[in-house]
């Protein structure tokens, strides 16, 4: 396998499309859009630059690696070849389900279909196509370069042959893939977001501040990064978007959104993305930010 197509060029489409492309495959990556492709390209020339400073690479790995990408902004022309297709399209339900109607027809049949979806359900992206053993989820963290862990979620009628391509295909890229079964959230998310969710009611309530709750599990639970930090690097509007998945999934009133979170989406505080979320992020600076007139 050496044909890659990934669908999407936002910050996990553009971090996939490096990963595979440095570990030699060829790789279209697709947009509806050339503005969107440019600054994909962009940034993914800026991360090898990083890598390439850090002695990780060298600067011929980082020409080859640009040299192993083609953009596109026809899907069709785009997955005509390839082996595997990525979707790393927005986390919308009704969008995944067109690209994958779409792919369905338009890539090889022999084709494996991979999302990479932090919470829908895969056998429920399946169902709109005639391949579901062939379809998987592949769920990378943000940023993909770095990152080990890829989720590979098992659709209800993906096959041990697809699901064994995927997870060794995950090695090559010296990643950590690690098989769960497909259900709201997976595994990542489902423990995650309900940790997130209750920071976020711990400041809702009052019980303390923005960098307090963020200095207590950074400081007593080892965690790299404070929730509340996390969830701005993550995106809000992910964040409200997996919690209602979890929600709808289960039905459980745990895993429903935090009323804070809802208004802060609501409002277009979004994290680092929009500039504000829980710190703001003005001029490149990080400072804490109260959201009173939002709470209780």
């Amino acid at each position: 396998m050496k044909r890659i197509s990934v669908i999407g060029s936002g910050t996990m489409g553009n971090g996939i499309a490096h990963t595979f492309a440095q570990f030699g495959y060829q790789v279209n990556l697709i947009d509806i859009n050339n503005e969107a492709l440019e600054r994909a390209i962009n940034t993914i020339e800026k991360n090898l630059g990083r890598q390439v400073s850090k002695g990780t690479i060298t600067e011929t790995q980082k020409t080859d690696t640009l040299k192993n990408i083609t953009v596109f902004t026809d899907m069709q022309s785009g997955v005509a070849n390839a082996e595997l297709v990525v979707e790393a399209a927005t986390e919308n339900l009704d969008l995944k389900l067109k690209i994958f109607r779409d792919l369905d027809s338009f890539a090889n049949p022999e084709a494996i279909l991979a999302s990479n979806t932090s919470s829908i359900s895969i056998t429920k992206i399946a169902s709109v196509t005639n391949r579901g053993d062939k379809v998987i989820g592949m769920h990378f963290m943000n940023p993909v370069p770095v990152m080990k862990l890829v989720e590979v979620i098992r659709g209800y009628a993906t096959s041990d042959e697809t699901t064994t391509t995927v997870m060794e295909l995950s090695k090559k890229l010296e990643k950590a893939p690690v098989e769960v079964n497909d259900y709201p959230g997976f595994v990542a998310n489902r423990i995650l977001m309900p940790m997130i969710n209750e920071a976020i009611y711990t400041l809702y309530e009052h019980v303390a501040g923005v960098e307090e709750i963020d200095t207590v599990m950074k400081l007593g639970m080892a965690h790299p990064m404070g929730p509340l930090q996390l969830a701005d690097f993550i995106g809000l509007d992910v964040c409200l978007a997996i919690l209602r998945v979890l929600h709808d999934g289960f039905g459980n009133p745990k895993y429903a959104p935090c009323p804070l979170l809802v208004n802060m989406v609501a409002a277009g505080n979004k994290g680092i993305k929009s500039g504000e979320g829980f710190y703001n992020y003005a001029g490149g600076v990080k400072e804490a930010k109260v959201a009173a007139k939002f709470s209780i």
